[in-house]
């Protein structure tokens, strides 16, 4: 029998890759969604028409135990969240609900569904993973950053980050739960959406390629990531759960490219000299800024076997000849993309 897994965040970036890999294993998948009638779930079901849809939201306890009920998954894949650092800010609330409470919430759901109790009784056999996230190292008290880096988070994101890390351990260690963090640093694609530093910076390549617009306005150009491609880092999340003992680990290049470098690169994909249409701006600077990222993910390797594959120069290409499509066929950023 193929095994089934549920994946929260279906319809985002990570969530379609992570579907896409899956199948390809042999699973069946589901995908949570908070309502069947979301837009994004439609487009969803014309691209993976093999993914099946269970209505669950992670503000909703009820809801989730619902979900696992009816689905009975082996594994769990909580990549639902207030994603975007800088909208961490405006709905701090929201995101401690979602991207903080929501990890317990998905974690109570898999006990109770699995008769699961502290100091006894069985472990439960649904494997659950959790999207943690380099936001926590915020900033940061070595270079570079190892499953041992203490955390500093520098947003209300990266804070509700924290919170679903350590409670993640906390379900392993008090309840003998097989549930791991996967710490994953900046991964990008042409399914990002376009509010991201990334994806902002190769539409707006594209659109002054094709004479739709003058300039790009940014924020900190020397602000260092560790970008890699999500695609790539997917695969990490399934070797995580697949792996023998349950364990967190970093994820990342183990190389930093600035936001300056992000912008040279993409510019010079599309054949252009970016000094003459980017213009910084103070306003989008973040409140409390995070400088400096970079994974050690020497574990990855060595225990799981795991390795980037996308360079850096083949992502940020990649991406804006993606963009230079998108808008050449009169597709909208905000509504349309590879991905919905």
């Amino acid at each position: 029998m193929a095994r089934r897994a549920l994946i929260t965040g279906i319809t985002g970036q990570d969530g379609s890759y992570l579907a896409e890999h899956l199948l390809e294993q042999g699973y069946e998948v589901w995908g949570l969604a908070r309502g069947q009638a979301n837009p994004r779930v439609s487009r969803m079901r014309k691209l993976l028409t093999d993914v099946q849809v269970v209505r669950g939201d992670l503000l909703d306890q009820g809801s989730l135990i619902s979900a696992v009920e009816r689905v009975q998954p082996d594994e769990v894949y909580n990549l639902g969240a207030i994603s975007f650092v800088p909208m961490s800010w405006e709905q701090a609330e929201l995101t401690a609900e979602v991207t903080g409470m929501g990890v317990l919430r998905m974690l109570e759901a898999i006990r109770v569904c699995s008769g699961v109790s502290r100091g006894g009784g069985p472990a439960g056999r649904i494997r659950f993973y959790q999207a943690s996230s380099s936001e926590m190292f915020g900033q940061v008290s070595e270079t570079p950053q190892t499953e041992g880096t203490a955390f500093h988070p520098r947003s209300p994101y990266g804070v509700a980050k924290a919170y679903g890390h350590f409670l993640t351990q906390n379900y392993r260690e008090s309840y003998g739960m097989f549930a791991v963090s996967g710490i994953l640093f900046n991964h990008e694609s042409p399914r990002r959406g376009a509010e991201f530093v990334t994806r902002k910076v190769t539409l707006g390549v594209a659109r002054i390629k094709l004479g739709l617009d003058t300039e790009l306005r940014l924020g900190n150009l020397e602000a260092r990531r560790d970008w890699g491609f999500a695609g790539d880092y997917v695969k990490a999340m399934h070797l995580m759960v697949r792996a023998d003992n349950p364990e967190d680990y970093v994820i990342g290049t183990g190389r930093m490219k600035s936001v300056r470098e992000l912008v040279e690169a993409a510019f010079a994909a599309a054949g252009l000299d970016w000094e003459r249409y980017v213009v910084t701006d103070q306003a989008l600077h973040r409140p409390a800024e995070v400088d400096l990222l970079c994974a050690d993910p020497k574990k990855a390797r060595a225990q799981l076997g795991w390795e980037p594959r996308v360079s850096f120069d083949e992502l940020v290409a990649m991406m804006v000849e993606s963009d230079l499509r998108l808008l050449s066929d009169g597709g909208d950023p905000d509504q349309d993309s590879s991905w919905p």
